[in-house]
């Protein structure tokens, strides 16, 4: 007999909504049990048979997908938004599963999202003891050098938040801005900007572009593509067998860190693409740049 967990979570990992959204739901009375409509997001159960979304019959859970959006800047990642903004479901393709986004980006922050159609995945991406490193670019405004950056590989306090190790370098200059590369593993809200402007910089522009082993690569701005089975397959194996890597030390950095510790490369399927944004699009060579002009 599986293990009793509470009703978000079976509906979560069954791809239905977030738990936050289940728990959500639940006070809207749109799920009954054995149709009986549920009044408590802590209804104990072992398995979803006679559970009922909007009166239909919850199916049992398929093999968990996991698809890489480029996500474009001033979209929500939210499932709804009361104020009207635009969010990333109004721009994902309509032929897609039901899926969730594995964590979040800003509003003005654009680069990959991963979505899954897994709760339980969806949660062992999030969680910062998996240790996934994100890598960011960002341009910003102001002056920093790169001694300042390099100091952040012993992690920063700012305002009582402790933020860990980041991998930070500069790579060049254009006019009154500087590109700035940085990877970290915990995610914390906002961790990026908020680092950038302890530093003095105001940022303009951020881009994620790596999570784990998958990359932004080349992508269109709004595309989706899916990550094939096989790879999926491997890139969870490391989750599940594999303790959260271990911090940087010495001379190793995060990037070489990321790079003994995340091997699996993703090879995702052919890209679907959305209608098109007013924001211009990345055309990287490897990671993207800014103006959309390769690297020699």
């Amino acid at each position: 007999m599986a293990e009793p967990s509470r009703i978000a979570k079976l509906l979560a990992r069954a791809g239905i909504a977030s738990r936050r959204e289940i728990e959500r739901m639940i006070a809207e009375g749109r799920i009954a049990l054995d149709g009986k409509v549920l009044d408590t997001p802590a209804t104990i159960l072992t398995s979803l048979k006679g559970v009922t979304v909007d009166g239909n019959p919850v199916k049992a859970a398929e093999a968990a997908r996991l698809f890489l959006f480029h996500k474009p800047s001033s979209v929500l990642t939210a499932e709804r938004d009361f104020s009207g903004r635009q969010t990333i479901y109004d721009v994902l393709p309509k032929d897609l599963p039901r899926v969730m986004p594995v964590g979040r980006l800003d509003l003005n922050t654009e680069g990959l999202l991963l979505l899954t159609t897994d709760g339980g995945l969806k949660r062992q991406l999030e969680l910062p003891s998996s240790g996934i490193p994100r890598t960011y670019r960002a341009r910003a405004m102001g002056s920093v050098t790169q001694a300042q950056l390099e100091d952040l590989i012993e992690g920063i306090t700012i305002d009582g938040v402790r933020y860990g190790q980041i991998d930070a370098n500069m790579e060049r200059r254009t006019g009154a801005n500087v590109w700035i590369e940085m990877t970290l593993s915990e995610g914390k809200n906002r961790e990026v900007r908020v680092v950038l402007e302890h530093l003095g910089l105001s940022v303009n522009r951020l881009i994620r572009t790596a999570y784990g082993p998958f990359t932004l690569g080349g992508s269109a701005v709004g595309s989706v593509a899916e990550v094939d089975e096989n790879t999926l397959t491997k890139f969870k194996a490391t989750l599940a067998t594999t303790p959260k890597p271990r911090a940087p030390t010495g001379e190793t950095s995060i990037r070489q860190h990321q790079r003994d510790n995340w091997r699996v490369k993703a090879k995702p399927a052919p890209r679907t693409a959305v209608k098109p944004t007013s924001r211009p699009t990345v055309k990287p060579t490897g990671r993207p740049r800014p103006g959309g002009k390769p690297r020699p």
